[in-house]
């Protein structure tokens, strides 16, 4: 069964039982890609809606208190309508009827056809709740009463924000779970030796908590700088209409649906203080996900790391929780698939950052057009980042294993150990003690009886991981062995 719908475009056949209307469907014809629209956006439409509903019925009680009816110069909703409004966009802002968004993420028309097609799922569930058929538009119609005193320019941004907010929320949580896991590791490996890389090179002494102390201020960073993103990110031009000038706007409901909204939120969203800056600069977005890049790039830095320390072709001492079986033909092979994961994550959070940043610059004029595709894919950012945390917690750091024994007697057979001395018997004399060890393919302490270029007791005080590790050395350090 279908219903029939118009525009001043013409006519459409919609299926009987569809919330979504005329609008969306020549959206879904326009944009034919399967690109997936989040559902995170979506409930948050569905709360800036609400916000609008209830800022309208605090203004027709304002109105009526100060006016008598017949000196109204303009008709009110019924409350009944108002109600049902309400009533219908609280279950979007739950997510329901999600099924009825048939928008694709990826579209033309800075989010026109977002707002429309939520606007017709709003009005066709307030229809039923009053009783009538869906797309019965002359008793409650998508523009003149779901859309009342809204623009696409202001609500869809607006919710944008409020989306991301609260995906900040979790992902500041996870962040830090994922630090205090690795915070833990730091304490379990502490004076636990291992050789130290540069240029894939071995290099100097160094420790396994040193390596996860790094992690963890890498990630105390990130944590302080998503809390910023709050800050940058919190400003809304809600009730600014269509290019942030409050043009066809009461005053009354301006100055009061972000109030509304926070209320409704308890998140610490705030009116612009300039709407048209608002509605037509999208930097405060850019900035964010810089932010959320460098947590990308800190995670695959940490992630490539492990990759390889764990990796066949080291002699490696550290084992990374196995999984995934990782071949369909070589058995046995098990593959690295976390730190995979969070790679290919943070490459495509890369790209995001491309694509945000000349977006943004592409704003023409008092409006950005590209909206839709930005918030898209700040969203899908956040999205794999919490993915990434999470997963590291739960399937790598949470079961890393490191052969201490292994890690020691690797150190004190590789030429790296040298560095340690040579604040001792000088550069020359240690390079030749490496020299040796190199050749003959003995430990440090192999080599030293060879060569005698130090005390053996004197020797193996200095290598005590104690004073391997400590920041320097002083005179007394010199002088006391």
């Amino acid at each position: 069964m279908k219903r029939t719908e118009k525009d001043f475009l013409g006519e459409k056949k919609i299926d009987k039982d569809a919330l979504y209307g005329i609008h969306s469907i020549r959206a879904k014809e326009n944009f034919p890609n399967e690109s997936s629209f989040h559902i995170e956006w979506y409930k948050a439409i569905g709360l800036t809606k609400l916000a609008c509903y209830k800022t309208y019925e605090n203004f027709k009680k304002a109105i009526h208190q100060k006016y008598s009816e017949k000196d109204i110069p303009f008709s009110l909703f019924d409350n009944s309508i108002i109600k049902a409004l309400q009533q219908s966009a609280e279950e979007v802002s739950s997510g329901k009827y999600f099924e009825h968004f048939i928008v694709p993420a990826i579209q033309g028309g800075a989010g026109t056809s977002i707002n429309m097609n939520v606007n017709e799922i709003i009005t066709n569930l307030s229809l039923n709740k009053l009783g009538e058929d869906y797309g019965n538009y002359s008793i409650i119609d998508p523009i003149e009463h779901a859309n009342i005193y809204q623009s696409t320019n202001d609500v869809i941004p607006s919710s944008l924000k409020l989306a991301v907010i609260k995906l900040l929320v979790d992902l500041e949580e996870d962040i830090n779970n994922l630090r205090s896991d690795i915070e833990t590791l730091e304490v379990k490996y502490r004076n636990k030796l291992r050789i130290g890389f540069t240029q894939m090179q071995e290099a100097v002494p160094s420790s396994y908590a040193m390596l996860f102390s790094s992690y963890n201020e890498a990630l105390s960073r990130d944590w302080w700088r998503v809390s910023k993103c709050f800050e940058r990110i919190k400003v809304v031009n809600l009730g600014g209409s269509a290019i942030g000038t409050g043009i066809a706007i009461p005053r009354y409901f301006i100055m009061e649906v972000v109030s509304v909204l926070q209320a409704l939120t308890k998140l610490p969203i705030t009116r612009s203080e300039n709407m048209p800056d608002t509605t037509s600069n999208l930097d405060s977005l850019v900035e964010v996900h810089a932010i959320l890049k460098s947590h990308a790039v800190n995670l695959e830095k940490m992630v490539s790391d492990i990759r390889l320390l764990s990796s066949d072709i080291i002699n490696k001492e550290m084992n990374i929780p196995q999984k995934q079986v990782g071949s369909s033909i070589m058995p046995g092979k098990i593959n690295p698939v976390i730190p995979e994961f969070v790679i290919s994550a943070a490459h495509k959070i890369y790209a995001n950052d491309m694509l945000i940043s000349s977006l943004s610059a592409q704003g023409c004029l008092d409006l950005n057009a590209y909206l839709p595709t930005i918030g898209n894919a700040l969203i899908e950012s956040i999205k794999l980042l919490t993915a990434c945390d999470k997963s590291l917690k739960e399937n790598l750091f949470k079961d890393i294993q490191i052969d201490n024994n292994k890690a020691e007697a690797n150190l004190y057979n590789s030429k790296a150990i040298t560095t340690a001395l040579s604040p001792y018997i000088g550069y020359n004399k240690a390079a030749g003690l490496a020299k040796e060890m190199k050749k003959f393919n003995i430990d440090i302490f192999e080599a030293n009886n060879k060569l005698k270029l130090i005390d053996n007791s004197k020797l193996k005080q200095i290598l005590l991981p104690q004073n391997l590790l400590k920041m320097g050395f002083t005179l007394n350090d010199i002088t006391s062995l």
